[in-house]
């Protein structure tokens, strides 16, 4: 005899998490660093190397490396980390790729703690 198969009850779904937005600096092959933000670093090292969908700043510039990188938080607050990296000169870009600062030390370092602050505080709740 065959059990009877009772549909089953759908099952609430929990929200998805947001993605986690990341700061990235490349090093192109004449020593420049390029400053962009993304959900999946490889992925945008790779499209920047290989696809129209990378940078044209970055198009035809030798061999490129990940110099450095690290998770931010919302898109927000990672633009907001970018727009104030790629205001820094170069020194300072360097320093970051030697000391490669925590995410919480970057902002800091950059005057976003508090904003990084308020978005952990909004996460926790939503929790």
């Amino acid at each position: 005899m065959r059990a009877k198969m009772m549909p089953s009850e759908p099952t609430p779904c929990a929200p998805a998490a947001p993605p986690l937005w990341s700061l990235y600096l490349i090093r192109r092959a004449d020593g420049a660093l390029y400053t962009g933000i993304s959900t999946d670093v490889e992925r945008r090292l790779h499209e920047h190397t290989h696809s129209k969908r990378g940078s044209r700043v970055l198009r035809a510039r030798g061999p490129l490396q990940l110099a450095y990188h690290t998770g931010i938080g919302d898109r927000a607050l990672a633009s907001r980390a970018e727009y104030r990296v790629k205001a820094l000169d170069r020194r300072s870009k360097e320093a970051l790729v030697l000391k490669q600062p925590s995410s919480r030390a970057l902002l800091t370092q950059l005057g976003l703690d508090e904003a990084a602050e308020l978005q952990r505080a909004k996460a926790a709740k939503s929790a």
